[in-house]
This record gives C-alpha cells, sequence and structure tokens, in this order.
C-alpha cells in the first residue's frame, strides 16, 4: 500500500461542542491521523454553521494536525471577511489550515441567504479569486474599483494560501474545478464507479483549461473496521437497510460507497481506491447509521490508523 494521507471527520456527531471536537481530535492526533475535517450546515438541529470557529478551538489543543474543512460555503461570505478569517485561523494554528471550499447545493439555504442559485458557480469563483489575490498581497475592492482597493492583513501563515480542495457533486461544479486546477472533494456517498467518472471529467476539464491536473487526489469515504466478523456483519446489515443514499446508480449497494470490515478487508478496499483512482489523501467519515456506540466507533479510529501505518 502506497503512501496514504489519513484523515477524518468527528466519529461522534452527536456532540458538537467544542469540549467533544477538541477530545476527538486530541485522539485522532494521538493515533496518528494528520488531518480533521468538520462540514459546513445551517438551519437543522445539527447544524454547523461555522467551522472555523470550532476548528480554532481544535487548534490550541493540538500540535501537528490538519485543520480542515469539508465545504467552506464561499457563496455565503464576504470575500474579504473570509479572507482574513481563514488567514487568521492558518496563522493561529502555524499553518495547519487544509480549506475545502464549496458553493451549496440546497436551494432553500442558498435563498435564505440571498443567494440566487443560479448564480452560486459565478459568486464562488468571484469570491475564491478574490480571496486568493488578497492572500497574495493584491490590492482589491469587491466591486474592481482600483480607487478603492485595499491590502487585506493578516495573511496566510502558508504562502501563498493554503491547500483548497473544491467540493463538487455535478458535471458543472467538477468541471469548474478541473478549470481552477485544484483537487476536487467528492461526496462520500458516491460510489466507486462513479467516482471514476467524476475524476475523468474533472482530469479533462484541467487539460481542456491548459492547467497542471492536480497531483492531490482525495477521497472522503465512509470506513468502519473491527476485529469482530460478527461484528462487521452487523454494521453491513445496518447499512444495507439504508434506502436513502440518492447518489447511487441502479445496482449499485452499501460496499460501493462505503469501506466496512476486518482488517484485511479493510486493506484490501484502500488498495483498490489507490488503484483504480490514485487516491493520495483518505478522509474517513462517520458512519451514518444510529445505534453504534461511541467507544466501537473509537476503536474504529484506532484501528484505521493502525493499519494505514503498517502497524
Amino acid at each position: 500500500m502506497g503512501r496514504l494521507h489519513l484523515g477524518l471527520t468527528p466519529w461522534d456527531f452527536a456532540d458538537l461542542s467544542a469540549v467533544s471536537l477538541c477530545e476527538q481530535a486530541r485522539f485522532a492526533e494521538a493515533t496518528g491521523y494528520e488531518s480533521i475535517w468538520l462540514p459546513e450546515n445551517h438551519f437543522g438541529e445539527n447544524a454547523l454553521p461555522d467551522p472555523l470557529t470550532l476548528l480554532a478551538s481544535v487548534a490550541a489543543v493540538t500540535k501537528q494536525i490538519k485543520l480542515a474543512t469539508t465545504s467552506y460555503l464561499l457563496t455565503l461570505r464576504n470575500p474579504l471577511q473570509a479572507a482574513e478569517q481563514v488567514a487568521v485561523l492558518d496563522q493561529l494554528s502555524g499553518g495547519r489550515v487544509i480549506l475545502g471550499v464549496g458553493r451549496g447545493y440546497a436551494p432553500e439555504m442558498l435563498k435564505a441567504f440571498h443567494v440566487p442559485p443560479k448564480e452560486k458557480r459565478r459568486i464562488f469563483a468571484w469570491t475564491l479569486g478574490l480571496m486568493r489575490d488578497a492572500w497574495a498581497g493584491q490590492p482589491v475592492s469587491l466591486d474592481g474599483d482600483p480607487e478603492k482597493a485595499i491590502e487585506v492583513h493578516p495573511r496566510p501563515r502558508q504562502q501563498p494560501a493554503p491547500p483548497i480542495w473544491v467540493a463538487a457533486f455535478g458535471p458543472k461544479a467538477l468541471a469548474q474545478a478541473g478549470r481552477l486546477g485544484l483537487p476536487y472533494l467528492c461526496s462520500p456517498m458516491e460510489s466507486l464507479a462513479t467516482l471514476e467518472e467524476n475524476y475523468e471529467k474533472h482530469r479533462a476539464s484541467a487539460e481542456e483549461a491548459g492547467v497542471d491536473v492536480p497531483t492531490v487526489v482525495p477521497l472522503m469515504r465512509t470506513v468502519f473496521v473491527s476485529k469482530d466478523q460478527k461484528e462487521v456483519d452487523e454494521v453491513k446489515q445496518m447499512l444495507a437497510a439504508r434506502t436513502d443514499n440518492t447518489r447511487l446508480q441502479a445496482g449499485e449497494s452499501y460496499d460501493d460507497w462505503t469501506i466496512v470490515g476486518t482488517r484485511s478487508e479493510v486493506e484490501d478496499k484502500i488498495a483498490l481506491y489507490q488503484e483504480r483512482l490514485g487516491m493520495t489523501h483518505m478522509v474517513a467519515t462517520r458512519l451514518r447509521v444510529s445505534g453504534i456506540p461511541s467507544e466501537r466507533l473509537r476503536t474504529s479510529v484506532a484501528l484505521l490508523a493502525d493499519l494505514v501505518s503498517g502497524g
């Protein structure tokens, strides 16, 4: 198995307090994970609307683990303020930010922020462009008027910018990520076959735009590993009972979008993703089924880190 950067999202989303997230991040860092990832979502009971603030609390209790977002929504933000806030987190963490950026896909959420859904890709590109210019030290203004242009401080610790990955699902979003020459961060609920098609579209768009195809190939995958075959079978049955994954094609099942099994099964599945997609970074995400004790999930997290490290 080739060198693999291993990251994770919190495994316990029942408690999204800073105390819980910090405890999970400390455990992840101690067991060998290289990054911890938070999504952004709004308005639901388990909303997580401001991942940077929570990652700042994680920065205070960790030393090396990268602080990452799966979908920092640029369409909702003032570009100058977003550039400042990301730079502040990168500075206070000693240059540990990985910025996964997105547009937002729920029309209701976009409309609540007065973002026309049909304009989301244009607004995304405009916001990201201004942020990158600001980080590079160029004077910028929101309306393009050079007389109003200002320099933004602080700038990120990582120069010219933190690593930027683009969360993308549909063909237009994939093409946009490719044209930008930025790594594509996939949904954790798409099948391996769909991801092969998506990465090909992303690659083709980069080549058509005349930009380098990114060498970073990140995947978000739902992972569970156990030494107990009975436990593995129980988790597989729970996942098989899920019928709400609309990203699957006809004939596909939980096995096409999850990595669940004993150590040898999980090793083989990871190797398959590396072989077929060239995966360089894997972000292990939560199981998305209820009823599994947190301690079992924690054990799986530790086993996966040991497996990937070759322990």
